[in-house]
């Protein structure tokens, strides 16, 4: 029988000292932010009208977290970062927005005795730049100290949509509130009132409206992050940050174009970008998952997976069939590490992908990651590889004449049985396939 032998020990051990420091002042940071701002909005709208415009704000934030949830299910990310990205969008540029768009504006105002035009040019030059800028403040954080999980235009689309999410949310307090308040005071119905205009233009027609805009600014830091030309990794999302805010401009002019600007723009402009992004969202989704299948399969045949984890790790049903699965025969903890083991697998396919893309200079650290990614998923296999082995069958990912367990089951035991240690794949160094250069690999062709 073959021996068991112990997880790799992880080439380098990364201090974590900075990185606490670093998240204990993000959360008090936008903790003070968040205070700040719900003050804020409640001394605009009164305490009743912040309630009801919290209530209705709430209302598109599901089916937007649910979209942008669903582009990144390929390779999940931390919730703490995408906590981060909605806190961000919710709190600080919430702040940051409504104390430089008032500044700018009494300014102007006063500038030109003519409280009007700084509306008017406040609402089309200055929010747009000043929005646009916070929210991309968010999206920069992440690209500087989260790199790992900054890896190409679906990390960038996802935590875009969150971070505009949070925003919008917190924006849609203050216009509805104000609504509801201007209502109280003018005795309005239901029906008439400048509430639920309010809500039907923001809530229902264009819920995607802020989400639209910083996508692109996220899709520029996404391309940034596959850039290996310094000018293309600060120019990328320059120029997607000068797009967002051209479309936030372009929206926020479209009620100084008389009656029907407004649905001309609607129609002309947002709808078709709108269902550009649905279809750009879709085949990003697609494109990834044919990255981690292809890249898996090379992991399946050195031993590191059994054949039939890979068709269920690409598929989304077979990924949450098998939590559900490990769920019921482990409780919480299997369920737990079966998540765990899908979103590790998946990030080191997609680390494999980047380093056989764009080389070294991509990924100078191939080999210490892909040694920590390959032993946690070694940790997990024994509860992972045969929910997701039953998955695949379940689903009818695997051929009819496949047998998932193989002549002595899943991981070696006569009987299929997890009853020891998974043997792991001893280290050593096999060459990757390669374009701009090799990738080193810590693969062998299977376990000893």
């Amino acid at each position: 029988m073959p021996r068991a032998t112990r997880p790799p020990r992880l080439l380098h051990r990364v201090p974590r000292t900075a990185g606490a420091v670093r998240t204990y002042a993000l959360v008090v940071l936008l903790g003070v932010c968040g205070i700040a701002i719900l003050e804020l909005v409640r001394e605009q709208t009164g305490t009743p009208g912040f309630f009801v415009g919290l209530g209705l704000a709430l209302l598109p934030v599901a089916p937007l977290v649910a979209a942008f949830r669903w582009v990144g299910r390929a390779a999940p990310h931390p919730w703490a970062q995408v906590a981060f990205c909605f806190g961000w969008g919710a709190c600080a540029a919430a702040l940051i927005a409504i104390l430089a768009n008032s500044f700018a504006t009494q300014w102007i105002a006063a500038a030109t005795a003519d409280p009007s035009y700084g509306d008017q040019l406040g609402s089309v030059a200055i929010a747009p730049v000043v929005e646009e800028s916070a929210k991309a403040a968010a999206l920069l954080l992440v690209f500087l100290f989260g790199r790992r999980r900054f890896s190409g235009p679906s990390d960038g689309f996802v935590m875009a949509g969150f971070t505009a999410t949070g925003f919008a949310f917190t924006e849609n307090i203050l216009y509805l509130g104000n609504a509801f308040d201007e209502d109280v005071e003018n005795g309005t119905g239901v029906l008439n009132s400048v509430t639920a205009a309010t809500f039907f233009v923001r809530g229902i027609m264009s819920p995607f409206a802020h989400p639209l805009f910083t996508v692109a600014t996220g899709l520029g830091f996404g391309a940034a992050a596959l850039a290996v030309r310094r000018t293309r990794r600060i120019g990328l999302p320059l120029l997607g940050l000068a797009s967002a805010m051209g479309l936030h401009a372009l929206w926020n002019s479209s009620s100084e174009l008389g009656e029907s600007g407004f649905y001309v723009v609607y129609g002309c402009v947002m709808v078709p970008v709108f269902g550009l992004l649905v279809w750009l969202a879709v085949w990003i989704r697609r494109r990834r998952l044919r990255a981690v299948a292809g890249e898996l399969a090379v992991y399946a045949a050195a031993g590191w997976l059994g054949p039939a984890e890979v068709p269920a790790l690409v598929s989304m049903p077979a990924r949450s069939l098998a939590r559900a699965l490990a769920r019921s025969t482990g409780g919480r903890p299997a369920g737990r590490a079966v998540a765990l083991y899908e979103a590790d697998a998946a990030a080191l396919a997609l680390l494999r992908h980047r380093a056989r893309s764009g080389g070294p200079d991509r990924e100078p650290d191939f080999a210490g990651r892909e040694r920590e990614l390959l032993r946690r998923l070694w940790l997990r296999r024994a509860t992972a590889g045969p929910a997701l082995s039953r998955a695949a069958v379940l689903e009818e990912l695997l051929p009819p004449c496949f047998d998932p367990l193989g002549p002595t089951g899943p991981l070696g035991s006569p009987d299929g049985r997890l009853d020891r240690p998974f043997s792991g794949p001893a280290l050593g160094l096999v060459p990757g396939p390669r374009r701009s250069g090799p990738v080193p690999s810590a693969m062998t062709a299977g376990p000893p």
